[in-house]
């Protein structure tokens, strides 16, 4: 276990392994799970001859969860922004899945690419509130309850049920989130950043990218249609997406073979 300071004195930390001279692959995980949960693949990037380092964003896993008015997706990106400075970072493929994807694109809003090869978001659209222009968010999210949907929590929108999953899924999932270990409930922190998190749009953030970025997306994601990784892609010129079959929000995990060969492929390009 290794750790850094913020820019605002907060300690987050992070696991490394891999060749310390290889290419960086930045993971970064999204709510409320730990750095832990890319152990499905690790391997397969150490394999591939990269420097692999798993971050805990703020109020995660092992890192502290930082001061009031610090939970937000703005501060989230700089965490990313800050972790890429304090440990050298250069020609970086940035990983994120489901929040920790669009704190990404929080870090680029603001101007953060430096360091940045390119970017790969898992099972994460970019705009969570449903609209006319936007039919691809949380299923059921729209002005109508913008104010009342994330107020306790995530709240399940009944589709694709873990108990179609099967026992594989299931079982690869409960070994890489270690829930064991996750805290139960919501903290008030974490309520500040999920709703935060919920009313963003990230789409010119998207448009605006200069980076090849890869949009993958699980067929069966329990939060939003699949189709949200190609309207995405469409926002840039150098997007790409990919829809893994029997998959849901955590794609990576249900499905890490599929999964890692798409990361690898374009990690080679």
């Amino acid at each position: 276990m290794s750790t850094f300071e913020t820019s605002d004195s907060v300690r987050l930390n992070y696991h490394e392994s891999g060749d310390p001279t290889g290419r960086p692959v930045l993971l970064v995980a999204g709510f409320k799970a730990p750095a832990t949960s890319w152990k499905p693949q690790r391997a397969a990037l150490e394999k591939a001859g990269h420097r692999v380092i798993a971050l805990d964003r703020r109020g995660h896993g092992a890192s502290e969860v930082g001061p009031d008015g610090s939970h937000t997706m703005d501060r989230h990106g700089a965490d990313i922004g800050d972790a890429i400075e304090a440990l050298g970072l250069h020609d970086t493929t940035v990983v994120g899945q489901s929040m920790g994807g669009n704190a990404i694109w929080a870090l680029q809003a603001a101007g953060g690419s430096r360091g940045i090869r390119s970017i790969v978001i898992v099972d994460q659209t970019p705009k969570m509130l449903n609209a006319p222009d936007w039919p691809l968010g949380f299923y059921g999210y729209d002005a109508s309850n913008v104010d009342t949907l994330f107020a306790e929590g995530v709240t399940d929108p009944g589709v694709h049920s873990t108990a179609s999953k099967g026992p594989v899924r299931i079982a690869r999932l409960l070994a890489a989130l270690d829930l064991a270990s996750m805290r139960a409930g919501y903290t008030a922190a974490e309520l500040q950043l999920l709703n935060d998190h919920a009313r963003r749009d990230w789409r010119p953030a998207v448009a605006a990218t200069a980076v090849p970025v890869l949009f993958v997306a699980g067929r069966e994601s329990e939060f939003w249609p699949a189709e949200h990784a190609a309207a995405s892609a469409a926002l840039t010129a150098t997007g790409t997406s990919l829809v893994i079959e029997k998959a849901g929000h955590p794609t990576n995990i249900e499905q890490p073979r599929s999964f890692n060969e798409a990361l690898l492929t374009f990690l080679a390009v």
